[in-house]
């Protein structure tokens, strides 16, 4: 072939401007990109070596080198895939799908958001030119006979082609890289790229520097490969100590037997892991290999407690695996990662698209080859498809779940802890998961004890009420009044510490309750009500019980009176007190907030707004206790201006602080008090 100058079939001269700065948003990308391009290459000569259109010589490897020159500011990119003829560089590099691209720049040159380029344009070999002033390829194909070519670009809309000198089948890639992009050059930032991209593509990736000097290693005789350099042979010696025999002589013993030892060229070692976990058959992953992997993956050294292998040809091809983390923080503070790939190349973590939202909280693996992508590989279309992706990766998580529940109850009561706020969460953002996992919710009662919500509602029911007589007969053209179903209350505790005084009052009447102390419970139950239109939670120190209170007198005076005081006493004319006859002498006073202002105050702290307008404690009643001998002694000396009130004092701050934390301020006042009052009893 003669040399030929010729220009690049777009219809714009600035087409690589439009490629550098809005194609990517990453330009480390250009990498996978080249990488990915090499992959392609050697998986063709394969497939043509496989229908015997081709044969490999007896050494053959496939492989990808990737070579820098920090001297020379240059990255290479060897294949020893299928080559280019002159023909298909003119096809698939000069004219690379560029049919549309004058839409292509119409559309285009004046947006920004590369997520508004979708996959008409073959233009991954062209994502070079982000960090390249000037790029060369040289190539042999593997057609008989074929001629090997030069091809050279210096960024602008024209090239210059040549006969070549590449003598090995395959494609050479040379980036002479710009000012701005010289971090490239650098061996440890090249590899931190190909590690983030393409730790997993199926084939070996070999990184080295053109420029570094020869390393070596020293192995066995037995050991070497024909792949070797061998640069010496090295005979050890057998090693011998002097040591006393069991005679008490001394007797020269080998100790190491001699050696035949061998220097050779340091072997090099590949980037890339070509056979992933998540590509094998679950049947041939041990518990190890997948914990393995997940170190290796994710950088974290805590066992995950316990992971779903994704495996489906039909009707898509989706394969990966799914790690359940251990949890040792709250929720907000839970940071997951889902890593997507298509055919073992790295696309993106945490695309909400393709990973329902509630398992954005997991860390694993998925790789979807049929993943509609856009050119840059960054974003998807096909919103339709991608949802059917989504809806099964779902529920095979629920299908997990709910098959652990029932196989291996025992274990998933163990997790149950750590992946609730995952199941929760899912069931609040996704109706279909929340539906499978219905009866697999578990609720952790005051004894530890693992129960459903069915359980729950048994345990709580009130006895059956006598049957209703029967329902008198009604005037013509009146209507029945239609019931809403009767709801059964499922007490909770939200802190064990905060709450324990109300929790001894409910053992103690032989009361249970259920600990739902994670951030997402206050959502959930909301969510768990609207579905089961039979129960509501109550927080336990949201009212007292009837089973608490003693039958006796009426406290209507008492009541008006130790109101008086207390206002006076706290200077709070807002505060709400009740006085009631406990059964329980030893409690004083305490604090109860109706659940409905509780989860208002929630809902108004969740939006920046004040909590406080609820008056009083924050919407919270006094109940004071009048089995109690301080409250007594307040009621009968409401005249004493010196003790009354620094005993109601305290006795709001006790109640307060079995309710809720004290803030700095009162805090300081309680202790000051509590100065006060043992100085008294030590006079």
């Amino acid at each position: 072939m003669g040399a030929k100058h010729g220009n690049l079939s777009i219809n714009s001269d600035n087409i690589f401007p439009i490629i550098k700065k809005w194609l990517y948003s990453d330009h480390d990308i250009f990498v996978r990109e080249l990488v990915s391009n090499g992959c392609d290459a050697i998986t063709k000569l394969k497939k043509l070596e496989m229908m015997g259109e081709y044969t490999f010589p007896d050494d053959y490897k496939g492989k990808i080198e990737v070579i820098v020159n920090p001297e020379k500011k240059t990255l290479k990119f060897i294949d020893n895939g299928l080559g280019m003829t002159a023909d298909e560089v003119e096809e698939y590099i000069t004219q690379i799908a560029f049919s549309g691209a004058t839409k292509f720049l119409e559309q285009y040159k004046d947006k920004t958001n590369d997520d508004q380029i979708i996959g008409h344009f073959g233009l991954g070999f062209y994502s070079a030119f982000m960090v390249a002033d000037e790029v060369h390829i040289d190539t042999l194909s593997y057609k008989e006979g074929a001629v090997p070519v030069h091809w050279e670009c210096d960024g602008g809309s024209e090239y210059d082609m040549q006969d070549g000198d590449k003598t090995t089948v395959g494609t050479e890639i040379t980036l002479f890289l710009n000012e701005d992009s010289l971090e490239f050059a650098n061996e440890y930032r090249v590899r931190e790229v190909l590690e983030k991209y393409c730790s997993f593509m199926p084939t070996e990736i070999f990184l080295s520097n053109e420029n570094a000097e020869q390393e070596y290693e020293t192995i066995d005789e037995a050991d070497l490969r024909d792949d070797d350099v061998v640069v010496e042979h090295i005979h050890e010696d057998a090693k011998t100590e002097e040591k006393e025999n069991e005679n008490g002589e001394k007797e020269v013993v080998e100790v190491s037997p001699a050696k035949e030892k061998v220097k050779i060229n340091k072997r090099p070692v590949s980037i890339s892991d070509i056979h992933p976990l998540w590509m094998k058959h679950p049947n041939e992953c041990s518990d190890e290999d997948y914990k393995a992997f997940y170190r290796k993956v994710f950088m974290d050294y805590k066992e995950p407690l316990f992971w779903i292998h994704l495996n489906m040809d039909y009707p898509f091809n989706l394969k990966g695996i799914l790690y359940f983390p251990k949890i040792n923080t709250e929720y907000e503070s839970i940071e997951g990662t889902i890593k997507l790939y298509n055919n073992q190349v790295f696309i993106a973590d945490n695309i909400k698209e393709v990973i329902p939202e509630f398992l954005m909280l997991l860390k694993g693996v998925i790789d979807c080859p049929d993943l509609p992508l856009n050119v840059s590989r960054s974003a998807l279309q096909n919103d339709g498809f991608v949802k059917k992706i989504s809806d099964y990766i779902s529920k095979k998580v629920a299908d997990k779940l709910t098959g652990m529940c029932k196989t291996a109850r025992e274990d998933y009561e163990k997790y149950w802890d750590d992946i609730s706020p995952f199941i929760k969460f899912g069931c609040i953002k996704d109706a279909k998961f929340s539906d499978k996992m219905d009866d697999y919710i578990l609720f952790k009662n005051l004894d530890g004890k693992y129960l459903t919500l069915k359980d729950c509602i048994e345990e709580n029911k009130k006895p059956e009420a006598e049957a209703e007589k029967p329902e008198e007969e009604k005037k013509d053209g009146e209507q029945a009044e239609e019931k809403e179903p009767e709801k059964t209350t499922v007490y909770y505790v939200s802190d064990e510490v905060q709450q324990s005084q109300y929790i001894n009052m409910f053992k103690e009447q032989g009361m249970d309750a259920v600990i739902l102390k994670h951030n997402i419970d206050t959502a959930f139950i909301t969510h768990v009500e609207q579905k089961h239109n039979d129960v509501k939670f109550q927080r336990i120190d949201a009212d007292l019980t009837e089973d608490f209170k003693e039958d006796g007198e009426d406290l209507k005076e008492m009541t008006e009176e130790l109101t008086a005081t207390f206002k006076k006493a706290l200077n709070n004319e807002q505060l709400d007190v009740k006085v009631e006859k406990l059964k329980n002498e030893n409690i004083s006073s305490m604090m109860t907030l109706s659940e409905e202002s509780r989860r208002m105050q929630d809902m108004m702290k969740m939006y920046g707004m004040d909590a406080n307008m609820f008056g009083g404690a924050n919407g919270a009643t006094l109940v004071l206790n009048a089995n109690h001998p301080l409250v007594k002694y307040v009621a009968e000396h409401k005249d004493d201006e010196t003790n009354v009130p620094l005993i109601c004092q305290q006795l709001y701050d006790l109640a307060m602080m079995a309710h809720k934390q004290l803030s700095p301020e009162e805090m300081t006042q309680f202790i000051a008090r509590s100065n006060q009052i043992l100085l008294a009893l030590a006079k």
